[in-house]
């Protein structure tokens, strides 16, 4: 079936959102309201460009050799991709008949059988935990942080690899305590292959702006190197791998 889908936009030659180059689909729609999200223009799921999952499949090919050549793939980012699960599964069977490999970048909010169905085709899931406290949690996103911990379970379940994104916002996730736990939860899970701690930027409140929607952290500084250092101390600390994003 040719499934409609909705897409914000679309990056060709993605180098930090998954391994090797990337066609980064950006999905529309999003169930989080992030503090700190860099695209809130991504939230309304009525939004964005209608691609059939034939017409993308066709923008992918051609990109194809890139992909092979560099150990890259597909990654379906947001927005929560997962929204618009049944017109990534239609996609990702198709990047899999051509050899293509999948990741999917979710808040692991979203749950449902189409969900499960995607992760079949799914090769590396970046999951973004925003924060391990769930006050701090719920505070950041608007949402529980449960179902992301019960998306993770089901990644360990199923073996899929999975790389755990934390952003590191001074005076909102910089509570070591809470990196302490995130810390030794996820030592407890062998298909967490990496941690990328990503420093907290400014370059998407102009969006905001543009959207009339409050920016609460226009007074909120970019960590500084001392902070990213003991945070990423912490999380290497039970002997995962952490990257740290510039």
């Amino acid at each position: 079936m040719d499934r409609i889908g909705r897409i914000h936009s679309l990056e060709t030659f993605g180098t930090v959102d998954g391994p090797g180059i990337r066609f980064v689909v950006f999905m529309q729609g999003c169930p989080l309201r992030c503090q700190f999200c860099h695209n809130p223009d991504t939230w309304d799921a009525t939004k964005g460009m209608e691609y059939t999952s034939r017409s993308l499949m066709d923008e992918i090919k051609r990109y194809k050799s890139y992909m092979i050549f560099s150990k890259g793939g597909v990654t379906f980012t947001g927005g929560e991709p997962l929204l618009q699960s049944e017109f990534i599964l239609e996609v990702s069977k198709m990047c899999k008949q051509q050899g293509i490999s999948v990741a999917i970048d979710t808040s692991g909010y979203v749950w449902n059988s189409k969900v499960k169905e995607v992760l079949d085709y799914t090769d590396l899931v970046l999951l973004d935990i925003k924060n391990y406290d769930p006050r701090v949690y719920e505070e950041v996103t608007g949402v529980s942080l449960n179902p992301t911990l019960k998306f993770l379970d089901y990644l360990k379940e199923k073996n899929i690899e999975t790389w755990v994104r934390y952003v590191l916002v001074p005076n909102l996730t910089d509570n070591l305590e809470s990196v302490v736990g995130l810390s030794k939860h996820l030592d407890n899970f062998p298909n967490v292959s990496k941690i990328e701690l990503l420093p907290f930027h400014k370059m998407g409140e102009y969006k905001w702006q543009e959207l009339g929607l409050e920016y609460k952290l226009s007074n909120t500084k970019e960590p500084d190197k001392d902070l990213i250092q003991k945070v990423k101390e912490i999380l290497e600390s039970n002997g995962k791998k952490v990257s740290v994003s510039t």
